[in-house]
């Protein structure tokens, strides 16, 4: 099937976008659906309001990748989107498989599970009655469909239902991959704070991003941020963890304040892996040394996999890392 127009955040043609469907029947058992809208890395959720265009049911094969269940045609202003509406559990399975490790112990899995769900349906509540629930990229959670391993499959089967829950509403379940040393303050980063959410103390002994260093040409700090003639950066204020709260862009007439999430923003995540970096200057370059990748609130995905290999279970990282909060079957 053949569909006209622009698709957002894939790479298709303008004329056309290729959907194979396979004959595929659609459970009528009522369950939870999750409507994901997918993009590619890097896209951003549309801002203006959409119209339904149309649906595809089946196994579709989209850009490379197998989904199942609904997809729905939305168009925005200049671009059509694509939306897909599929039962919570099999959505929890593909954001487990995405998010988490290869060949991670079983409990890990679990953590992840169990995250993936409350953060599922926080959002499920918060935009109900919308056209999506949650994008397909780390703007959210990260969801690609298989294939899944058997440590996968059981981990979601077991948990199958458990939320993390604060007077009686799932919590705002946030994680992120690494922190090397301690947790951040969610009020730093998001401006809000959270009584099942605090800064803890952990080790990322296996993460690829213990510790790092990036090199960014000052030329370059120029284009990301809008800010010409850059002379050098210096780092203004910590959080209460010690990561960078805001940097000063110094030009010859000021010295620019940028907080340090909108530094990371502009230059790109995986660029600025994280705010907990010191600076030095060579040249006409800035070099960043530093801890863990993402925004360093809630629970730690490298962090989990050293609690389990300590013989931890996933009932008790999460009760660690979201103190307060209980964990029940929905």
């Amino acid at each position: 099937m053949f569909l006209s127009g622009r698709f957002r955040g894939f790479h298709v043609w303008i004329a056309g976008f290729i959907v194979f469907i396979s004959c595929a029947s659609v459970s009528s058992k009522e369950v939870s659906l999750v409507r994901v809208l997918l993009l590619d890395n890097g896209e951003v959720s549309p801002s203006e309001k959409l119209q339904y265009i149309g649906k595809l049911e089946g196994s579709l094969f989209i850009n490379g990748a197998t989904f199942e269940g609904t997809v729905e045609v939305w168009k925005g202003k200049d671009s059509l989107y694509l939306i897909n509406e599929l039962p919570l559990e099999e959505y929890v399975m593909g954001v487990v498989a995405s998010e988490s490790g290869k060949d991670w112990p079983l409990e890990a899995y679990k953590v992840q599970a169990v995250l993936a769900r409350t953060y599922a349906l926080y959002h499920m509540r918060k935009r109900s009655g919308l056209p999506f629930h949650l994008t397909s990229t780390v703007n959210h959670q990260v969801f690609k469909k298989g294939p899944y391993s058997d440590d996968i499959i059981r981990a979601v089967e077991e948990t199958k239902g458990e939320v993390l829950v604060y007077g009686g509403e799932p919590i705002l379940a946030l994680y992120h991959s690494s922190s090397s040393d301690t947790t951040e303050d969610p009020a730093e980063v998001f401006g809000s704070s959270y009584p099942y959410i605090r800064p803890v103390k952990v080790t990322a002994r296996l993460s690829p991003y213990r510790e790092w260093k990036k090199t960014i040409p000052l030329r370059e700090i120029e284009r990301a941020t809008g800010i010409s003639g850059i002379k050098d950066m210096v780092i203004l204020s910590r959080t209460s963890t010690g990561r960078v709260k805001e940097v000063g862009l110094k030009t010859s007439r000021s010295v620019i304040r940028l907080k340090a999430t909108e530094l990371r923003r502009f230059l790109g995540w995986q660029n600025l892996p994280s705010t907990d970096f010191d600076i030095s200057r060579q040249k006409d370059i800035i070099i960043f040394s530093g801890k863990g990748y993402g925004h360093g609130v809630g629970l730690s995905q490298w962090s989990s996999l050293d609690m389990v290999l300590e013989g931890k279970t996933y009932k008790e990282i999460l009760n660690y890392f979201y103190p307060g909060a209980e964990l029940k079957r929905l």
